[in-house]
């Protein structure tokens, strides 16, 4: 379990990138959604221990992490947004030398690990291959299976599935299932599919702070009745967001389809069944109407 309380993060320039963000996160996969912008890697750099907080605290299992940071570490995996590598260096060497980092200093044992890896983000083919060049895709595994050294039971994946082709995307989610839910593994992404398919608890988060949190299910179910669609053509929707909260839009055989949050049918509305994307632009509707009006 980790258990983020009261956490703020303001950086020298002034940006305020974490607002007292309060998270309890269970094992298994849990899935942190927000646009760019909105504090997801700030919040993934602090529980990574790569960046102080202003104040709030991180604790996994009873372990203060930013007092404590060296004894997270040992437990700790991480993806970051973008990570780069050395030119010309074979797979099986680079992960090797990460092992070695990592504390696996018997050459036997390290071997067998480094295989093993290689072999469940299915790159063991190419491990003769350099990494710096590899595909997006086969990059990302190869990132998890360093973030997987030492069997970490806590991992921490920050938008790994941005740029990935569907079937590279695919790939990628199933090597994450294929964790299982002995860990907690946080999936921070902009992508709603990514969350949808993958995670049975989530969070929202913009501008720094947690706007929802909770199950998708009970999320979605939550705006049962207020979502409705219509079709508009393009110079139709200017003056229906005059009128109305519309909280998303989206192009269909040239005509834009649009879905408006509302506690009754507007004239010309159908009503249509919620989904999380609903979940979340109206999340971010909400949260951007409230800071106008303040």
């Amino acid at each position: 379990m980790l258990e983020i309380k009261n956490l703020n993060k303001t950086y020298d320039n002034g940006v305020k990138a974490l607002n007292n963000v309060n998270l309890c996160i269970p094992k298994g996969m849990f899935g942190l959604l927000g646009p760019n912008g909105a504090g997801k890697s700030s919040l993934m750099r602090t529980i990574a221990t790569l960046q102080d907080a202003d104040s709030g605290s991180i604790i996994f299992d009873g372990v203060d992490i930013l007092k404590n940071p060296i004894e997270i570490r040992r437990r700790l995996g991480y993806l970051p947004q973008s990570f780069g590598v050395y030119q010309g260096v074979p797979a099986y060497e680079l992960l090797d030398h990460l092992a070695m980092l990592k504390g696996l200093i018997n050459k036997k044992e390290r071997k067998e690990v480094v295989d093993g890896l290689l072999a469940q983000t299915n790159l063991y083919q190419h491990r003769k291959n350099a990494v710096s060049g590899y595909s997006g895709g086969m990059r990302q595994r190869f990132g998890i299976a360093q973030a997987l050294l030492g069997d970490p039971d806590l991992l921490i994946v920050d938008e790994p599935t941005g740029g990935l082709d569907p079937e590279e995307r695919n790939r990628f989610h199933n090597l994450l299932v294929s964790l299982g839910e002995q860990r907690v593994i946080i999936l921070s992404t902009h992508i709603v599919d990514d969350v949808s398919e993958l995670c049975p608890q989530m969070a929202i988060l913009a501008a720094g702070e947690v706007l929802r949190q909770g199950n998708p299910f009970e999320l979605i179910d939550d705006l049962k009745g207020q979502i409705w669609r219509k079709t508009v053509s393009i110079t139709e929707v200017e003056s229906i967001e005059k009128e109305l909260p519309v909280i998303s839009k989206r192009l269909f055989a040239g005509q834009i389809i649009i879905h408006v949050l509302a506690d009754s049918a507007p004239q010309g509305f159908e009503t249509t069944p919620a989904d999380l994307e609903d979940v979340y632009f109206s999340s971010l509707h909400q949260n951007k109407q409230q800071r106008i009006a303040s």
